[in-house]
């Protein structure tokens, strides 16, 4: 089975949300659409399963023409950020609710009812009702309804965003096993790219109704075609600066001049924009750099998360982040030298197109 987005757009109210979007799905894969709120992805989902008609373009399933059927004429299920389960059924007769009213036999549904129950993990909560279970174990009594519906397409729409920590981390971990065991076309959203990197797959990058890149994950994440989508793949997003190569040197906004080394070498003459991720940027005592490719900055804020330290720097009124492993403490206007390795950028031309990536 394959699903697919032909050429689709989508205007709400005069305002467009889905732009030109074209999109193939095939039976058992998993596509991630990411991208912030507001960025078109569960618009997407609903054109994929029939709850909204676009504006132009057409929705296929196996190369026939489905556009303006019914949801109820698609085979589809979906789990949405609020774990909707009937509060008054056990999880046993929240999973067997599609099945029911698809007229199953009752031997069939038993049997799938423990195998889905089996997969994730609920054969010892099949007789509570969900107000005794926890937030993740309600979440994957939800999941198990969609896949036990034996739907050809599985949505989901930030299933785990209303999780705590914990929750989350557990059934991510889960989810590819999940995928891969039920065959089926996944559709999972997300603002998060720790967690589309995580799940694997093919990754759509969404921006304003666009789909910017679509490939697999790691590679759309190891060579994003643009700024924006290097952006939208980077939490916290990618810093930028400016610089003009000339000859054998690179001379950054702000006036820091350096060898044109690393990545840079390969460059013609011209004017780029530079992106790095904030776990790519180096902190040290101001005037302590021994490397050219370093800049003055002063602190802002330090966020201590426990394993990770995000310290905000001012630059030339110009805001970077760098994100560190462990505890470090630094104090609201401590001078420090921002240090950056040039074999570890991206850097972009005047049309903020990528020419150039670390090779790994």
């Amino acid at each position: 089975m394959s699903v697919t987005l032909d050429q689709v757009t989508r205007v709400v109210d005069g305002l467009p949300t889905i732009r030109d979007v074209s999109l193939t799905l095939q039976r058992g894969t998993l596509s991630v659409l990411l991208g912030p709120t507001l960025s078109g992805k569960t618009s997407i989902m609903r054109l994929l399963a029939g709850l909204d008609k676009p504006t132009t373009g057409r929705v296929l399933v196996d190369g026939k023409d489905v556009t303006g059927a019914d949801v109820r004429q698609r085979s589809v299920a979906m789990v949405y950020q609020q774990f909707i389960n009937y509060p008054s059924l056990t999880v046993y007769e929240n999973i067997a609710s599609p099945l029911r009213v698809q007229g199953k036999p009752r031997d069939q549904i038993e049997k799938r009812v423990a195998e889905a129950a089996k997969l994730l993990r609920l054969e010892p909560y099949l007789q509570r009702t969900p107000l005794q279970l926890s937030g993740g174990q309600q979440q994957r009594t939800a999941i198990a309804r969609a896949l036990v519906k034996g739907a050809d397409l599985v949505l989901l729409d930030e299933p785990l965003a209303n999780l705590d920590y914990k929750l989350r981390e557990e059934l991510r971990a889960e989810l590819p096993r999940i995928f891969e065991a039920s065959g089926a076309i996944f559709v999972y959203a997300t603002t998060e790219p720790s967690e589309a990197l995580l799940l694997g797959g093919r990754t759509i990058c969404m921006w304003e109704g666009k789909a910017l890149q679509v490939g697999e994950t790691a590679s759309v994440y190891r060579r994003p075609d643009t700024l924006r989508v290097g952006q939208v793949f980077s939490d916290p997003p990618m810093n930028i600066v400016g610089i003009v190569k000339r000859g054998d040197q690179v001379h950054y906004d702000g006036d820091v001049a350096a060898p044109a080394t690393g990545l840079y070498a390969g460059l013609a003459d011209g004017t780029y924009r530079v992106g790095f991720r904030p776990h790519q940027l180096g902190l040290t005592k101001s005037g302590a750099s021994h490397g050219r490719h370093a800049f003055p900055a002063t602190v802002s804020v330090t966020e201590i998360t426990g394993s990770e330290s995000f310290v905000h720097l001012s630059r030339n009124g110009v805001n970077w982040i760098a994100v560190l492993h462990g505890v470090h403490e630094y104090e609201p206007g401590e001078a420090l030298d921002a240090v950056l390795d040039p074999g570890n950028i991206f850097v972009f031309d005047a049309a903020d197109r990528l020419v150039a990536a670390p090779s790994a």
